[in-house]
């Protein structure tokens, strides 16, 4: 009976590309990419002088955000730049989840180094300069809950975002610990306090990175969008006046804010009545991307996918 789309084509594809969620937020990077990236120059330079594990696991955590910041401003324009090959019938919009893919690497790389020289200093005699670590350590929060609240509202509606929210996160917890080993050293005498505060940092780190990581592939493996549920929306799409069957739903998310549905509608011969219908089912969800097919009662339909 014919072919419905949730969405317009030309200029009201290009407003989209536009504004989805990672672009919305991109002066947030961009501000947030230099602070971080000026700081981590200071942090490394007070970490070699310093001989400070902590301080050095921080450094090479916020190198990592360096990376992260940087590859999610660049995600940001790469996702709305106009296909001009006519091969990517889906955008560049996939740049952004790929750019929080390399901000996990990142993380779980940063960790294992940061464990690694940890586990190395387990037994050795080595010797901390608290007074540079106490310093660079507050500025490094300072920085860090600058770059949170700049991010935050943005980590809500991008997965680009919300990877360079958490990289600043971890971050913000590595400056609170080097504070704290800086105390502890200072109180204790003990450069034990060091080696332990950078193994906590690092599997902070690490379990962070695992949980950004999952939904990273729930994106890639194109599972149905979080909190829609395929089987409510069958059945709500099933409960349309006219509608006999649906069949060959599919849901998937193809950048955050940014979720797509294919579907094939079994229906009357009130076909028109049936698309406007399901559109704003699927709107009225958060699927603003839907392709429908309305096919008549009486006939076969066969797989697509």
């Amino acid at each position: 009976m014919g072919v419905g789309h949730g969405h317009g084509h030309g200029a009201a594809e290009a407003t989209a590309a536009a504004g989805h969620a990672g672009a919305r937020h991109r002066w947030r990077l961009g501000v947030s990419f230099g602070l971080v990236a000026t700081f981590f120059v200071v942090e490394l330079v007070a970490a070699l002088v310093s001989g400070s594990l902590a301080l050095l696991s921080d450094a090479g955590h916020m190198a990592a955000d360096v990376v992260a910041l940087g590859a999610a401003l660049a995600a940001t324009r790469i996702a709305t730049r106009p296909d001009r090959t006519g091969r990517r019938t889906f955008g560049s919009y996939r740049a952004e989840v790929f750019a929080s893919g390399l901000t996990v690497l990142l993380m779980l790389g940063a960790a294992a180094y940061v464990g690694l020289e940890a586990v190395a200093r387990i037994g050795q005699d080595v010797e901390v300069a608290t007074g540079p670590m106490l310093v660079v350590g507050a500025l490094g929060l300072a920085v860090n809950v600058v770059a949170l609240v700049l991010l935050r509202g943005g980590s809500k509606e991008s997965l680009n975002v919300k990877g360079a929210y958490l990289e600043v996160v971890a971050d913000t917890v590595g400056s609170v610990g080097v504070i704290a080993a800086a105390l502890l050293v200072g109180a204790t005498g003990s450069p034990w306090w060091d080696t332990g505060v950078a193994l906590a940092i690092a599997a902070f780190v690490a379990v962070r990175a695992v949980f950004l990581g999952r939904e990273v592939l729930a994106v890639l493996g194109q599972h149905a969008p979080a909190g829609i549920d395929p089987a409510d929306v069958e059945q709500r799409l099933s409960g349309i006046a006219g509608v006999e069957e649906v069949h060959d739903l599919h849901l998937w998310t193809l950048t955050s804010g940014m979720n797509v549905a294919t579907a094939h509608l079994v229906a009357d011969e009130n076909g028109d009545a049936v698309l406007d219908a399901a559109r704003e089912l699927l709107r009225e969800i958060g699927v603003e991307h839907a392709t429908l097919q309305v096919e008549s009662c009486q006939r076969d339909c066969t797989e697509s996918w």
